[in-house]
């Protein structure tokens, strides 16, 4: 009987580890959102990272985070690191691309709870008097991470700040 469990058990893990294995290495979860602003105003919330703090999903998680700025204060080599709780980890952002008023492109580096990175892309397209601003989140994963996606819904998480980052990012926006 115990041989019988112990070979269920290891099909399973096998079956677990294949199915992982299938899964694609690229990810990209992207959300948009239209807010009632110009794209200008939009962008500068994105594009100058010391503004994030007013609408970033994760910023909340740990008020008591230790966060430095490096480099110019918006634009191309503007970064911010971070070091917080669990919630938050450890890491640094960079803004690598900065296309007034209609594109931010960011390197995310994490360092803790586990090392890692993504890259994140911001689009900002006018609508008349509104602006649809799209947030993309893509990189590539290892095996372990994938396996964290299966087990935990880590792509589902992803989507889920996104949206909630774009939502705050709309309200702080359309306030101002």
């Amino acid at each position: 009987m115990f041989k019988k469990i112990l070979l269920v058990l290891l099909a399973l893990i096998a079956a677990f580890v294949i199915y992982v294995a299938l899964q694609p290495d690229a990810y990209k979860v992207e959300r948009s959102v239209t807010v009632a602003a110009p794209a200008a105003k939009v962008f500068e919330n994105v594009n100058n990272l010391r503004k994030w703090e007013a609408w970033s999903p994760w910023a909340k998680l740990d008020p008591n985070a230790k966060v430095m700025f490096q480099g110019p204060e918006a634009g191309n080599g503007a970064a911010m690191s971070w070091d917080g709780n669990d919630n938050v980890g450890a890491g640094k952002m960079t803004i690598v691309e900065s296309d007034p008023d209609k594109a931010v492109n960011i390197k995310v580096t994490f360092t803790r709870p586990f090392e890692g990175g993504t890259n994140s892309d911001f689009s900002f397209t006018p609508k008349g008097d509104q602006t649809e601003v799209a947030w993309a989140m893509h990189g590539t994963h290892s095996f372990v991470e994938k396996a964290f996606c299966v087990v935990f819904g880590g792509l589902g998480m992803m989507g889920k700040d996104i949206d909630k980052g774009l939502s705050q990012l709309k309200a702080v926006a359309e306030q101002s």
